[in-house]
Parts: C-alpha cells; structure tokens; sequence
C-alpha cells in the first residue's frame, strides 16, 4: 500500500509541474499579446456552429458551471461523503479542492486584467477574461469527483462512464464559454490547466497526508 500511495505521490507532482509549466506558457503568451491567432482561429470554428439550439446548449451549460450551481453540487457531495461514507478527510479534500480554484480564479484574473472578447458576444459577462471561472469551476468539482468516486467504483465499465461524463462536462462547458463570446479559447485553455495544477496540489497534500497516517499506524502496530 505504501508503494502504492508513493507512485501516486509522484504522478500528482509531475501532473502539478507538467500544468503549472503549461498555465505559464500560455499566460506569457496572452501577456505579450502573442495568441491572438490560436484564439481567432478557435472562435471562428466554435461560433461558425451558432443555431437557436446550440445557443440555448450553451447557455443550459453556463447555468451548470454557474458560481450558484458548483455550490450546490459541492453541498451535496460534502453531505454524502460525511454523513453516508463518514470520510472526514475526503470532505476537506473536496472543499479545498473547489474553493481554492474558486479563490486562485480571483487572484489570477486581478493578476492578469484582461479584457473579455468583443466579437459576437451572444451573452453578456462582466469581469476580467483570464482564466476563465467556470472552467476552473468545472475542472475542480468534476475532476474531484473523479479522483473522490474513483475507488468506490470498482468495474471498468463504471469507471469508463465516470470518466466519460465527467471528462465530457468539463470539455462542453469549456466550449460553451467560447460559443457564446464571454472567453477567448486561452482563457478556457488556461483555466483547466490553472485549476488542474490546484487540484493535483491537493490530492499530492492529501495523499502525503494518507500516507503518513498508514505509516503512523504501522509503527503503532508494531
């Protein structure tokens, strides 16, 4: 088990190293002003998509990764991990997971400043572009509930469609952000990898922390 955990322990780090490089990148990039073509490029394809039906898609998706909807779904998750599985770490896990990202969203966009897009804006948004929220919003929670869900699913099968739903959540929603003019493809972009960084810090802190209990535990056997 010890080696188990240990193996984990590294993929978290270089998945945290591999995120932060890329966020870096890709903020130097927007920074200096260099990504203008990957971003026109994008939305021209994305919003080359618009109908009534995908417009009203789009927007059912802003209401899911919504900073009134991610809440709800946090609530009811904390609820079940404490009250049904009695999973005390897991729950500040899954807090620290969704309001970190929520809280270095903040201090990133205060950071960088930059003005949302203004060619065909479908919906209205305020606030700063870079990185984009409700990605940040999505990864954390879904990809949390991957990682939390994981290992109470013990079929491929049930995996694969864990995987496939959650992973299909945090893509559409990205989309979606870009379809409706409210982010550049870079801030969707830099918001995944920004919130992947967070949330591989704290299943590396909440592993080590696992770690170390089974290792206090089999001293004390001992």
């Amino acid at each position: 088990m010890h080696t188990k955990l240990q193996g984990m322990l590294t993929r978290a780090f270089l998945i945290s190293l591999f995120t932060a490089v890329g966020f870096g990148v890709i903020a130097l990039m927007v920074s200096q002003q260099k990504i203008a073509a990957f971003d026109l490029a994008i939305i021209s394809a994305v919003q080359g998509l618009e109908s009534p039906g995908w417009t009203r898609f789009a927007m059912l998706l802003d209401k899911v990764g919504s900073t009134a909807f991610v809440p709800v779904i946090t609530v009811a998750a904390g609820l079940y991990l404490y009250v049904v599985l009695k999973h005390r770490s897991e729950l500040v896990l899954l807090i620290a997971a969704i309001g970190g990202a929520a809280l270095l969203n903040t201090i990133l966009k205060k950071m960088f400043q930059r003005e949302r897009p203004t060619l065909n804006i479908i919906m209205e948004e305020t606030g700063f572009s870079f990185p984009s929220g409700h990605s940040m919003a999505g990864f954390a929670l879904y990809g949390i509930l991957i990682f939390l869900l994981w290992k109470h699913i013990r079929s491929t099968v049930g995996r694969t469609i864990l995987l496939v739903l959650a992973g299909g959540m945090i893509l559409v929603m990205g989309i979606s952000r870009i379809y409706l003019g409210v982010h550049y493809p870079s801030d969707v972009l830099g918001g995944f990898l920004a919130s992947a960084f967070w949330l591989t810090v704290c299943i590396w802190t909440y592993q080590r922390y696992q770690l170390r209990r089974e290792q206090r535990t089999g001293r004390a056997q001992d």
